[in-house]
Parts: C-alpha cells; sequence; structure tokens
C-alpha cells in the first residue's frame, strides 16, 4: 500500500526567504521612490487623468488628445497590439510626462483559447488546472499587449438563478479561495513585470453573488459577520496570493453601494489586508450610485466613491469632471488623489510599462498546440459524471452506431460559454466533429440535432430526431444552455431545459435505447426529470475550445470522469437557496416526516413533524455539493486523527485509506469537512477544509493524510473577533458533502 502526504494549505502563505524579501523590499523602495518624483510633477489634471478610464473608440486621432494632455491612465477593450502600440506612443512620446497606459481587457477564461467556464474549472478541484488555464490566458492576451484583466471573480454564488454564477468557483468559501488564489497566480506569473505578466482583479468586491432573487444589480443583505465568514475570505486569499488590482461590485450591501463603501475598501482592504493596488469601479458602477439613491448627483458620486477608496473610474467620467471642483470646496482633499494615483503609478511600474511599454506586434502564440493541450484537459477534468446506469459509459466496442441529436451537439459558438469577446468558432472542436474524427469509419454516426438552438421549440425536428434515433445502438443527446442565456445581466427565474429539450429527451427515452445525456451550461439546471430517463448524465458546463475531444475522450473511455459540483443542484427553483454549508435549525429534518403525496385525504391539522423542510421537495437536492461519479468506485476507511485533543497552536493530521475497488484506474476527489458542534454563534452543519485528488490503479489502495492547522477553524465570533472556540468538533473525510462517517476531536483552551 503507497502512501501519499497532502498538505494543501490553501489559505495559508508559505514563508519566504530572507534575500526574497530583501530584494523584493529594496524594489519596492525604488518603485516608491520613482513614484514620488512623477506625482511631484503632476498638475492636478494629470493625477486626475490617471484615475480615468476610457474604453477604446474610433480611430487613434478621436482618443490622441486626452492621451497627450494626461487625460487617460486606463484603455480598455483594445485587443489590436497595432493600435495598442501607436496608443502607447502617444502616450509615452506626446504627452508632457510620458506615464504609460494600462491596456485592459475582460479575460474571464481565456483570450482566443477558451478554457471551461470558472464554474466547470472548479468542478475539477484542481488548482493546477486553474492556474496553468489563467497563465495561458495571459501569454495569448499580453501578447496583443492587454496587461490587465478584470478576473477571477470570486463572488461566493449560492442561487444558480443569477446568471454570474458560471464566471465563480460555486457557492463554497474554501473552493473559491483556493481556486481564486490559483487563477491570481496563473495571470500574473512568476514576475508580474514580465511581459506574459497580466494584472489580476478579483471582483466582485463585495456580496455581489447574493443579490436578492438571484436578479443581476440587486440588493444584497449580508450582516457583518457573515460577511467575514463567508464572503471575504475569498478575497483576503487573493491579496495573500499578491492581486494587485480589486472592482468594486454593482450591488449595494444594507443600503451602501459597494462603490461607496468605505468600510470594505479603506478599512477592511486597506487596513486590515495591506492592500496597495489599484481599485477601479466596476462599468459605471460609480454613476449608478444615483440610481442607487445614493448620489444625488455626478459631483457627490465622484466625492463619495474617491472618499471611499476608489482610485480609478470605468467610463463613468465623474471624476474628470467633477474632482477639481470637489478638491476646491474642500469636499475631496488633494491627498487622498494623491494617494490613488501612488496605487495608480506602482502597479504600473510594477508591471515594467515604464521600461516595457510596446508589444512585438508579430508574436505568434495565440492557439498554440500546448495551450489546445491544456484547455482539452481541463474540460476533461471539469466533466461531471452525475449517473451511469448499468455502466453504460464507457462506450463499449460492441456498439456500431451511435445517434448524436440535440442542439448543443455541434454549438462552437454556445459551447464557448459566457464572457468570450476574443474567442473564435472557426477553431471551436465541437462534440459532433471530436466523435466523427475518433471514430472514422469503424462506427457509424448518425447526426439529427432535432432542435436548431436550445430555446427552439420544434415537435417536428424532435420527431425526425427520434426517428433517426431508433436506428442507433446508443443515443447521445447534447443538450443546454446558450452562451447568452447565462452571465452578466443573463438571470433566469426557471431553470429547466429551454425550449423542447426536455420534450426531446423523454421522446428519445421512449425508444427503449439507452440514452446518454450530456449537459453544457453556465450553471447548474433542474433536469431532474431527464436523469430519471437517461441512462447516463455528463454534466460538462460550458466546456470551451476544445470541450469536443474532451467529452468524446470521456464518452469513450479514453479518460474517465472525475469532476465534483462545485454547487449543489436544486430540484426545483423552489429549494433556492439550496447549499450543503447551512446552518442548522431548531428543528432540523429528520427524514420521517410526511411528504405532500403521503398526506391523507382530510388530514388533520398537525404539523407533520415540526421540523424544517418542503413537503414537495423533501430533504435533499438532486446533487449535493462536492458530488460526482467515476466509470470506478473507490473506498474510505481506516480513517484516524493525530490526536483526538488539541490546543488552538496544533496542527491536526488526518489519514485514511482510499482504495479503488473497481476495473479502470481512475481519480477521486477526497474531501474534508468539520463541523463546529456549538459556537457563541451558531456555525454551518459541515465545512470543507481541504481536498485532494488521488488517482488509483485498479485494486491500489493509497494512505492518504491531510494537515489541518487549528487555527483555520477560527470564525469572527458574537464579539466579532476571529477566534478559534474550545469546544467538540466532528469531521468527515468523504467523496462529497452528503457521505462519510463522522469522527469527532476536541479543541481545549
Amino acid at each position: 500500500m503507497k502512501v501519499i502526504k497532502v498538505f494543501f494549505a490553501g489559505l495559508l502563505l508559505l514563508p519566504l526567504t530572507s534575500c526574497v524579501q530583501e530584494t523584493t523590499k529594496k524594489g519596492d523602495e525604488a518603485i516608491e521612490r520613482k513614484v514620488e518624483s512623477i506625482l511631484s510633477r503632476m498638475t492636478l489634471e494629470e493625477k486626475i487623468g490617471q484615475m480615468n478610464q476610457i474604453s477604446s473608440y474610433g480611430n487613434i486621432g478621436d482618443m490622441s488628445n486626452l492621451i497627450k494632455k494626461g487625460e487617460v491612465g486606463s484603455i480598455l477593450n483594445e485587443v489590436d497590439p497595432v493600435r495598442i502600440n501607436a496608443l502607447q506612443r502617444i502616450a509615452m512620446e506626446e504627452s508632457r510626462l510620458g506615464i504609460p497606459l494600462l491596456m485592459a481587457r475582460d479575460v474571464i477564461h481565456g483570450f482566443k483559447t477558451i478554457f471551461p467556464i470558472p464554474l466547470g474549472q472548479a468542478a475539477s478541484f484542481n488548482p493546477q488546472i486553474v492556474k496553468d488555464g489563467a497563465r495561458i490566458a495571459a501569454i495569448e492576451a499580453s501578447s496583443v499587449g492587454i496587461r490587465w484583466t478584470f478576473a477571477p471573480m470570486i463572488d461566493i454564488a449560492r442561487d444558480p438563478r443569477w446568471g454570474r454564477i458560471a464566471e465563480g468557483c460555486g457557492e463554497d468559501t474554501y473552493l473559491t479561495s483556493v481556486m481564486g488564489a490559483a487563477m491570481v497566480e496563473g495571470f500574473q506569473g512568476d514576475s508580474l513585470n514580465s511581459p506574459t505578466s497580466i494584472a489580476a482583479c478579483p471582483k466582485h468586491f463585495v456580496g455581489y453573488g447574493a443579490a436578492e432573487g438571484g436578479r443581476d444589480y440587486n440588493s444584497t443583505f449580508i450582516p457583518e459577520r457573515r460577511l467575514r465568514n463567508v464572503y471575504l475570505p475569498p478575497f483576503e486569499a487573493a491579496v495573500k496570493a499578491g492581486a494587485t488590482t480589486f472592482m468594486t461590485s454593482f450591488n449595494d450591501n444594507d443600503g451602501v453601494p459597494s462603490t461607496g463603501n468605505t468600510f470594505i475598501l479603506k478599512d477592511v482592504l486597506r487596513r486590515e489586508w495591506g492592500f496597495d493596488g489599484i481599485v477601479v469601479s466596476d462599468w459605471a458602477s460609480a454613476s449608478e450610485m444615483i440610481n442607487h439613491g445614493f448620489a444625488a448627483d455626478s459631483k457627490e458620486v465622484a466625492m463619495k466613491s474617491v472618499n471611499a477608496g476608489v482610485d480609478m473610474e470605468m467610463v463613468s467620467y465623474t471624476f474628470v469632471k467633477e474632482l477639481p471642483g470637489l478638491i476646491k470646496e474642500g469636499k475631496v482633499k488633494e491627498s487622498t488623489v494623491n494617494d490613488a494615483v501612488r496605487n495608480i503609478l506602482r502597479i504600473k511600474y510594477r508591471l515594467g510599462l515604464f521600461d516595457n511599454p510596446y508589444v512585438d506586434e508579430k508574436q505568434h502564440v495565440l492557439y498554440a498546440p500546448s495551450h489546445l493541450e491544456a484547455a482539452r484537459q481541463a474540460a476533461v477534468e471539469s466533466a461531471i459524471l452525475l449517473k451511469n446506469d448499468k455502466d453504460v459509459l464507457p462506450l463499449q466496442a460492441s456498439v456500431r452506431t451511435v445517434a448524436v441529436v440535440g442542439p448543443m451537439a455541434n454549438a462552437p459558438y454556445e459551447q464557448l460559454g459566457t464572457w468570450v469577446f476574443d474567442g473564435e468558432k472557426a477553431r471551436t472542436q465541437t462534440p459532433l466533429s471530436a466523435i466523427r474524427e475518433m471514430l472514422g469509419d469503424r462506427v457509424q454516426v448518425i447526426y439529427e440535432p432535432g432542435l436548431a438552438y436550445s430555446r427552439e421549440k420544434n415537435p417536428a425536428g424532435v420527431a425526425k430526431a427520434v426517428a433517426a434515433a431508433g436506428r442507433a445502438d446508443v443515443i447521445l443527446a447534447f443538450v443546454g444552455e446558450e452562451s447568452i442565456l447565462s452571465g452578466e445581466a443573463h438571470c433566469l427565474a426557471d431553470l429547466n431545459l429551454q425550449g423542447d429539450q426536455g420534450t426531446l429527451i423523454a421522446a428519445l427515452a421512449k425508444t427503449g435505447k439507452p440514452v446518454v445525456t450530456v449537459v453544457m451550461a453556465g450553471r447548474p439546471l433542474t433536469i431532474g426529470k431527464e436523469v430519471e430517463v437517461s441512462a447516463a448524465v455528463l454534466y460538462a458546463f460550458h466546456p470551451g475550445t476544445m470541450g469536443g475531444p474532451a467529452i468524446a475522450d470521456l464518452l469513450w473511455g479514453r479518460a474517465v470522469p472525475s469532476g465534483k459540483t462545485p454547487v449543489t443542484f436544486p430540484k426545483m427553483v423552489g429549494q433556492i437557496p439550496v447549499y450543503y454549508a447551512h446552518n442548522n435549525t431548531g428543528r432540523p429534518a429528520t427524514r420521517t416526516e410526511t411528504l405532500l403525496n403521503d398526506i391523507p385525504v382530510e388530514a388533520g391539522q398537525t404539523s407533520l413533524g415540526n421540523t424544517s423542510f418542503y413537503m414537495d421537495a423533501g430533504f435533499d437536492p438532486l446533487f449535493p455539493f462536492g458530488y460526482g461519479l467515476s466509470y470506478t468506485t473507490f473506498e474510505y476507511s481506516n480513517v484516524k486523527l493525530s490526536s483526538a485533543t488539541l490546543k488552538r497552536e496544533d496542527v491536526l493530521t488526518v489519514t485514511f485509506d482510499l482504495e479503488n475497488t473497481g476495473r479502470r484506474e481512475g481519480t477521486e476527489i477526497a474531501q474534508l469537512y468539520v463541523q463546529d458542534k456549538v459556537g457563541s454563534v451558531t456555525r454551518p452543519v459541515k465545512e470543507l477544509k481541504r481536498f485532494t485528488r488521488v488517482t488509483l490503479k485498479p485494486g491500489e489502495k493509497k494512505n492518504v493524510s491531510f494537515e489541518l492547522p487549528v487555527s483555520e477553524l477560527a470564525f469572527w465570533n458574537i464579539d466579532m473577533a476571529r477566534v478559534v472556540e474550545a469546544g467538540d468538533f466532528g469531521l468527515w473525510v468523504a467523496a462529497d458533502s452528503q457521505s462519510g462517517e463522522e469522527v469527532f476531536f476536541k479543541v481545549t483552551d
């Protein structure tokens, strides 16, 4: 039996050597001297210009006058390297002080080579996959002159009606913290001043994922304790990972819009965490404070934003318009503007823009073979096997004819997913094309989509697809969402499959042939009916450029599914919000309660259990957080703790045996959950604290260990202090958030 030891600190920083610390200190001191030198020579107008971000427009001449006068600090949405160099040349050679522009773009899950959407990447539970994807995105984007991306999005999202759940890492604080830090490290690389590095921008600060009703831009109502325990930790992890910029969110929390929120921007981000980078508003989020009713006009917008701690304004233009007057009136101090400009210049120096502002216009790194291979592997590891009755998958050599149906089978644009501005559908490899290439003449492929797109209602098309499928041994049904149905401003009240897709799956099932349903979507969908009638279900989210070959590999067993759900899948919308790390109630369900269809007619007016549950939906979601099957099976055993009693300064070591009890090699994602049994405030029923991927051959057993510092059991208590409280704890090592045998330990004073 092999032994594997896992120390996955996640939120902890490894100590730097004194040599690195000294080098960094000297480098920072040199940069600060340069910042102060430029700042001392700047006019007020030039300072405010650095705080102004515009979106690229028109020809070079249209923007040149603003740049010459030093009235632009950053430009977004320009991706032509020739134009970028021309704009930089104006800034460097024709403006008075020669301050370079910071070129920005939304590079969320790839630039040209598109990786799975971030929610899909989170399903891999593999930080290296996430880091590699961000590194490749940075290499490709920086090759055309982009040096700033507005990612990662690390909002905790527990409502899949919210379209932007696709951009994040799901519902869990720890998983999001680990994945967000990996993205920051990937975007920024080993050295920020490398020409291939781009500045990361964790967003949206903060609480945006809790938008009321799952509607974009909506208010949130998150008390400070919950904010600190659930929503802030991923952002703190991003700061520790070296994130150089932050973006405010659109929402107001408890009546205060984030762009004008001094508490989160100054008290937490700057003073508590020591952040010294750029804070940028989201697109027009500053001026939108007028709509919120938080500011009366653009003058008050500028005043509240800058005084709260915003350094750069994205396209609202109130800073340029109003700050000179506000400073004259004493409502904004010039020293506040100076601090903002320091933050901006500091990052431009760290990026090496003063020394290397231009880009090689003839670089050829887009769609490099290694990039495509990494995207393919990411798509493989992001896919989740939700059902596999009678081991229908992987498909066997005895299958001689397959029917490929459904609107997502050959939809190269749609499978790229949301927030893709630069990916090209012509470079996308779809499941249909990949299956045909893989099988050649060995297996007949019958293609009849039935529906042209996900929202289409076409009974005739469904009938045609069903007739074609009747001639096949196995039916591969590709359904889901078009890319436009998730992402910003794409919120849904109904999470069922759109159009006639549900009708298509039901009709295919009636043929008696095994139906393998592959879902490509930007969120968890309520697919209970489709799961029930399908022989197998593979959830691939939107898998990106190489989704087709990855899915084909999985269907035919060239790769084995290993993904796990990064968010709870509801049975129905009425269960939302549904997430595993909820607090208990005074009357938790016992699972013996009477459900809707078991209630007798003219039942007496009893409470049917006096517990917390839905009579119609029951007790469970469709699939819990952390769930996913494989083409083999795994067994957990022999869970042991290094000690049953620990002090706050101790490290708990958890060991267990993990065995592959099936007939194929596979990778299991082992998960460690903890529950603080009694606290000064109620604590979640479970919290993810560690995870690791373990690959095992058939019959192989490994002894695996997790190391968990007791300090990571801390939370913000009733006195609003972050502490580890003494008491009893439960612990589970398991395949998902609902399984595993509980063991116990105690933390003492």
